[in-house]
């Protein structure tokens, strides 16, 4: 079979002849891979620079994806094999059965988005309906997955930062209420976000950034100490794009009522997993295929994947690679 095989952390991904998987107990079953997202927690793991980076090279690429079972049912699967592939091997109990109404494209580019939302706004943030929530990077492709699901949980209010001003606006359609662009100077970023946690003070900050960006929201949403509180913030961060570092004082979290989280691999308990499998992802399958959760994307195909795999889509689409 037709593969994406990465020889080399750091190297790009390779479309090669590669053994066809062959399943190796009765837990295993093995799917014709229709079509796979190339998302930045793939590129990382390929660069060697993530936590959860390949260890046994050479390696197929892709964690996750769409396709066909034997018997022909349409699945979405996350691989015991690599999915940017034509043949992958999945858990016989760890699947999910698409709705007709949504296509392969939408169903392979959603779930890593979906969990980079649900788990950090569900789970970790412990949102609750009349929450005012700030999304931190709402630009990105996950981050317009939060502004949808945060709307359709019954957010009161939310706030969304970026820098691209197009994609901004567009985020009003999906469910922003307010704008707060991040290529303005700190100053004026910060008095914004003081003016808007100061009448409608906000709850959850889900942060797709974290590096300077979140050091001004800190700024902006912390107390001023002893006659000065502020009501309990909980921030939780899920990526890094803005630098895997900030600065922040002891002082700074013991005069405020702000509580960092992170929403991850490693962080979210085995049962909400089980439960965002069984529960989650299945009925965000369903708003999907009904309009009522949308992502954008952008088709190429499984031979091209060594020019694809550093291309840099439009903002907010996720690329995904059919086979």
């Amino acid at each position: 079979m037709k593969a994406a095989v990465l020889h080399q952390l750091g190297n790009l991904p390779k479309y090669e002849e590669y053994p066809t998987p062959i399943p190796q107990n009765d837990e295993q079953l093995i799917i014709t891979v229709k079509a796979s997202a190339i998302k930045n927690l793939d590129k990382l793991r390929a660069s060697g620079k993530h936590y959860a980076s390949y260890t046994d090279l050479p390696a197929i690429v892709g964690i996750d994806g769409v396709g066909l079972l034997e018997n022909g049912t349409r699945v979405y699967a996350q691989g015991i094999t690599g999915m940017i592939a034509e043949k992958a091997l999945i858990s016989k109990n760890s699947y999910t059965v698409l709705p007709d109404k949504i296509d392969d494209l939408t169903a392979a580019a959603l779930p890593n988005a979906v969990i980079g939302a649900t788990m950090a706004l569900r789970t970790r943030a412990e949102m609750k309906k009349g929450d005012v929530v700030l999304i931190n990077g709402a630009t990105g492709v996950t981050g317009q997955i939060a502004v949808q699901i945060a709307k359709l949980d019954g957010a009161s209010r939310i706030v969304v930062t970026g820098r691209n001003a197009e994609s901004l606006e567009r985020l009003k359609a999906l469910g922003a209420d307010v704008i707060v662009s991040l290529k303005q100077n700190d100053e004026s970023i910060i008095s914004q976000l003081k003016e808007i946690h100061r009448d409608t003070p906000v709850n959850i900050v889900i942060d797709y950034l974290w590096g300077h960006p979140v050091e001004l929201i800190i700024n902006s949403l912390k107390g001023g100490g002893l006659h000065n509180t502020t009501s309990k913030v909980r921030l939780v961060t899920v990526g890094s794009m803005a630098g895997e570092n900030i600065n922040l004082s002891s002082g700074t979290l013991r005069s405020s009522a702000i509580e960092i989280l992170g929403s991850g691999i490693g962080s979210i308990a085995e049962k909400d997993m089980q439960r965002f499998n069984t529960e989650i992802l299945p009925d965000m399958f369903k708003l999907a295929a009904a309009g009522k959760l949308t992502i954008e994307t952008e088709k190429a195909s499984l031979k091209d994947i060594e020019t694809l795999w550093n291309y840099v889509p439009a903002p907010g689409k996720r690329l995904v690679v059919c086979s």
